[in-house]
This record gives structure tokens, C-alpha cells and sequence, in this order.
């Protein structure tokens, strides 16, 4: 069937293409050509929760770009196991020829904290990102949750990063830039039976991100979130039934289960200037699960 076409001309008078746009990009806004991520380079990143699993991942995704990477760890349980698996991340980023600085640290003591981003600061400069992936689970029926399971995952997942933003917005604040991403879930938007404690803080995370967004954007930093669904990790697999895992690989849309690799690669993203009006933001990186 034929379209109709208007050919009425144009009324004389300047062409609107060549009126003045409300918003004109000029040379000193307009964002400079870049290869992907080479603005990285050199830079400093502060990740928590480094030494394993997707903290791993990041610190060394962040690494391949030339970041330099100071990452915690800390022993809630088998302090030989997690100082075992932070030796090898430390190993790694060597590898990567970048500056690594590594301490244990308990993101829920603030002067633990400070003291942690000090040094940091310190023996690589400051830091330019900030990932807040430190986290912990104890799943429980609530009624049957105790007090210590509570505090310790909230403390560890919401509080502990407040401490961490509010140790590095100084620096950020006075250089005029910085990247921050929180590491949430998907939990944090729709939980599930047993997950109280965890999705109310990973919840929690996701409003603080957006408060720090609209509190630190005037200081040219951005703050977003990561919401990963279920993602392979070494603890994911130990603590979780398999048919759980069978059931959550069906329910996604991808039809698979998450690497840490997937997480990391938005993450890095989330910190190069493709990503430079992007705030506030939350993206899920769970394959479809949530759908």
C-alpha cells in the first residue's frame, strides 16, 4: 500500500536544524574519544570484600584497565582460608603490573574503616573509585533469627558501606570527580523465604546509593548500584542446594547462572566516562531473573 507523503514546503525563514539548541554541546562539555576505558589507567579504586568471588573479579577487572587496587578482606570465620584466598588475589594483580595495597579490615568498625582508607590513600593516592562489594549472608526463617544474625549482615552490607563512602567523599569531594558503584542484589528488590536480614540491607543499599547519588553529585561523582542475581561463585555453591540452583538457572531468561566476570564488566563500565551521566542508577545483572 502506498504512504502518503506531505510535500507542503517548509514555511520560509531559517531552517529549525539550524536554530540554537536549548542545550548546545560546546568543545568544553562535549565528552572526548577515548578507547574504552583508557581513561582508567593510573587511576585508584578502593574495593571491599577484594580478596574473593566477585570482589575478586572487579579488583582485577578494574586492574586490567591499569587502576591501581586497594582491597580488604576480612576472617568472619576461617581467618587462614580468607587470608589464603586474599594472598592469591594480591598474586594476581601483581601479575597485572598495577599497585596493590591489601589489609585486613571489618567494614563495620568505622575506625577500622578510616584507618584502611588512610593507608590506602597513602601508599597509592586517592582514590578516584569506590566498590562497595563486601558482604555476608546468615539465611534464616526471621522468627527464628537471632539478634547476631541480624546486626552482623546488616552491619556488614549497609553499614559498612556508609562508613566506606562517608571515609572517601572528602577525597572525592575536593578533587571534583569520583565513581562509586554499590554491589546490592536483585534480593534487594524482590526478596525471598530466609532472607530478611540480607534483603532488607541489600534494600537499604540501593535508597543509599540514590541518597549519595543526589548528595555527591554536585561534586561531579557519580554513585550507582549493581543488583547481580545468582552468580557462581565458590560460596554460592557450597551454600546453596543444588536444586535451588537448578530452579533459579530456569527462572532466568538467559537460562543460566551468572560469573563473577559478568558483575565485574558492569562495574567497570559503571566507572569510565561512557558511563558519565549515568546516576543513581540500579542495574541488574541477573540474566533475566527478574523479569
Amino acid at each position: 500500500m502506498d504512504v502518503p507523503f506531505d510535500w507542503t514546503p517548509l514555511p520560509a525563514g531559517p531552517s529549525p536544524l539550524a536554530l540554537p539548541l536549548e542545550a548546545e554541546v560546546t568543545p568544553e562539555t562535549a565528552p572526548q574519544p577515548l578507547a574504552y576505558g583508557e581513561e582508567l589507567r593510573g587511576r585508584v579504586a578502593i574495593v571491599t570484600g577484594g580478596a574473593t568471588g566477585i570482589g575478586r573479579a572487579i579488583a582485577l577487572e578494574l586492574a586490567r584497565y591499569g587502576v591501581d587496587v586497594a582491597f580488604n578482606y576480612y576472617a568472619h570465620d576461617d581467618a587462614a582460608e580468607i587470608e589464603a584466598e586474599a594472598e592469591e588475589t594480591l598474586r594476581h594483580l601483581r601479575q597485572l603490573e598495577v599497585r596493590v595495597h591489601v589489609e585486613c579490615c571489618d567494614v563495620r568498625d568505622s575506625h577500622q574503616v578510616n584507618r584502611f582508607v588512610e593507608a590506602a590513600c597513602s601508599r597509592l593516592g586517592p582514590p578516584y573509585i569506590l566498590v562497595n562489594n563486601a558482604g555476608i549472608a546468615r539465611d534464616r526463617a526471621l522468627w527464628r533469627m537471632t539478634d547476631e544474625q541480624w546486626r552482623s549482615v546488616v552491619e556488614t552490607n549497609l553499614t559498612g558501606a556508609f562508613f566506606m563512602i562517608r571515609a572517601v567523599a572528602p577525597y572525592m569531594r575536593k578533587a571534583g570527580e569520583g565513581k562509586i558503584v554499590n554491589v546490592a542484589s536483585i534480593h534487594g528488590i524482590r526478596s525471598e523465604f530466609g532472607l530478611a536480614n540480607y534483603a532488607a540491607s541489600k534494600a537499604g543499599l540501593l535508597a543509599l546509593s540514590r541518597s549519595a547519588a543526589l548528595e555527591l553529585g554536585p561534586s561531579n561523582i557519580n554513585v550507582n548500584a549493581v543488583a547481580p542475581g545468582y552468580i557462581r561463585t565458590t560460596r554460592l555453591t557450597q551454600s546453596v542446594p543444588p536444586e535451588v540452583l537448578d530452579r533459579a538457572r530456569e527462572k532466568a531468561a538467559l537460562g543460566r547462572l551468572g560469573d563473577p566476570t559478568d558483575v565485574a564488566r558492569v562495574v567497570v563500565f559503571l566507572c569510565t566516562e561512557h558511563a558519565r551521566h549515568i546516576t543513581g542508577a540500579v542495574i541488574p545483572v541477573d540474566g533475566g531473573h527478574l523479569l
